[in-house]
Formats: structure tokens, sequence, C-alpha cells
């Protein structure tokens, strides 16, 4: 404590100084990436460079494995598989009658789910008739829906809707309503000074506020429909996709995805069943990358609501 002052009172007050430029070591303030690490920062090439990795285990093991074909193909026979279903067998097509369907169970569910939270948020009634409905049909799987809507709506488009509205419904309104209750206080006095009611309330303040959880809803609401729609056309077979309401022919290209993904099992085609569950994933990585992770970028992400 030599370099240190005593003051009368009996307190040691250390000296001021200052540190020169560079004296404290405190090493690189700024450098450049090196060429690895600006590659690993890319998100697309990191996640495209897991695929490969597991395409290689994928067609390595169905090799060395020396594994029967017809229960687990290599990587190749099933790429060979989905090129020539969708050259020669319009896979695209039965891929898009698939997406019909589902557009359009998606688009009536998300506005049953829509009248569902507005009455939630408006009245104490509407709050216990969602929380009620949820409770009791949410768990409730959507293909165990399936014979009772081949009942009532028969073998048509009309029973797999009907089948598709109920893994939409729950989710969607579930967070949805969720993601309004947890709207803070703040934001709320905000609108109630500036006199907003009803719905001018719901879209200016709670909608742009719960929007996260609202796209959780509705990112949860299409992965639960596809599934559903695959399994339900897995079921119907080749019968129901034609949006005519005329019962489609085997083999043509009137059924679904999962219909040739059934129609190839039938047929001991492991590569082309094989294929079809491929292109369902493939959909799948499309649809969230290409359009739920686009709105997300320009909305939540781009307001500082979310993690980059």
């Amino acid at each position: 404590m030599s370099d240190q002052s005593v003051t009368s009172s009996g307190v040691y007050v250390r000296p001021e100084f200052e540190n020169e430029i560079g004296a404290a070591g405190t090493g690189e303030v700024e450098r450049r990436l090196s060429m690895f690490e600006r590659i690993s920062n890319i998100d697309p090439l990191r996640k495209f460079t897991i695929l490969i990795i597991m395409v290689v285990i994928w067609e390595l093991y169905a090799r060395i494995g020396e594994i029967n074909e017809l229960m687990f193909p290599t990587f190749s026979a099933t790429g060979t598989a989905l090129i020539d279903a969708l050259v020669n067998a319009g896979l695209l097509v039965n891929v898009w009658n698939s997406l019909k369907l589902l557009l359009s169970g998606y688009a009536i569910g998300i506005s049953i789910a829509a009248v569902l939270v507005i009455l939630a948020v408006g009245s104490r009634i509407g709050s216990d008739l969602l929380t009620t409905l949820t409770a009791m049909l949410n768990p409730l799987p959507a293909i165990a829906l399936l014979p009772m809507a081949m009942l009532w709506f028969g073998l048509g488009p009309g029973a797999i809707i009907f089948t598709l509205l109920h893994s939409i419904i729950w989710p969607v309104a579930l967070n949805t309503h969720s993601g309004f209750q947890s709207v803070s206080e703040t934001l709320r006095m905000v609108g109630g000074n500036y006199g907003l009611k009803g719905l001018r309330y719901i879209f200016k303040i709670l909608v742009p506020a719960a929007f996260p959880s609202i796209l959780t809803g509705l990112r949860i609401g299409w992965a639960y429909a596809w599934r559903t729609l695959i399994a339900a056309e897995l079921v119907f077979g080749g019968q129901v996709v034609d949006t005519s309401g005329q019962l489609g022919a085997e083999g043509s290209n009137s059924g679904g995805l999962g219909w040739i993904i059934f129609e190839s099992q039938m047929e001991n085609q492991t590569p082309y069943v094989f294929a079809g569950l491929f292109m369902v994933i493939l959909v799948g990585i499309t649809v969230e990358n290409g359009f739920f992770r686009n709105i997300e970028e320009k909305t939540v992400r781009k307001w500082g609501m979310q993690k980059a």
C-alpha cells in the first residue's frame, strides 16, 4: 500500500492513472474472419452439409450392411425412383392434388380459429368456450375422425377436409389465444388510451404483439394438417382426391401423394415408397423455409421480437 495515500479518516485512496494504448493486453479488437469461419456462418450451407452427411451414412449403411433392398433401399436407388416418378409417372400432379386439398382445409381452418379467438378475446363466455373445446378435442387424433368423416361425407374430398380441420383449428386457436393473453398491460393501456375497441383493438394492438405465438400456431397447424392429409390418403387410397367428387381410378394421377406411397407399397416397390416419403419431406422443408421462415424474417425478427 505504499503507492496509496491516506485520508484524515484513515481511508486508503488509490491514485488515478491512465493506461497507455495497448498496455492492457486486451488483444485484437477487430480481426478478419478466416475462410472456415465465414463459410460456417452461412446457415443454409451448414444445414445442407448435415443433409449430405446423413445421405452418405444412409448410402454406406445400405451397401455395407448388405440389407435387402425390399427392406431398406440405398439412397441412390431412392433418388433414381424419385426422378423416374417425377419424369414418367407425373408425381408432381399427385403432389398438387394433395396440396389443393390441404390449402382448402387450411384456409377454412384458419377462418374458424380466427372466429373462435375473436369470441374468446371479446367475452368471458367465448373464452370459456374456446378453452373447453380445446381441452376436449385437441388431444383427439385427427385421423381417428376419419371413419366418422367417411360416414358423413362419403369417399370424397369433403371427408379429408373435415379431418384436416381438426388438425388445424385447435393448434392455431390455442397458440393465438395464448399469445393474446401474454400481451403486456402497458400495450393494452396504450390501445385503451387511443380509444381502440373491438376489431381495431385486436388488429392494431393484440395481433402485432402476439404475432410470434400466432406464427407458431400457423406452423404447427400446417405440420399437423400435412401429416394428417398423407395418413388420410393412405387410408382412402386413390379414390378421393378428384375435387369434382368423382372417384379416381387406381394408378391414375387423380390420387394424392399418400396414394402413390400406398400403391408402391402394395407392388413391393420399396424405392418408390421411400421416394414418396422423401417428397413429403421436401414439400415440408420447402413450405417451412420458403414461406414461414420468410414471414418470420420480415416480421418478428425484423421487429426485434426474436433472436436471429
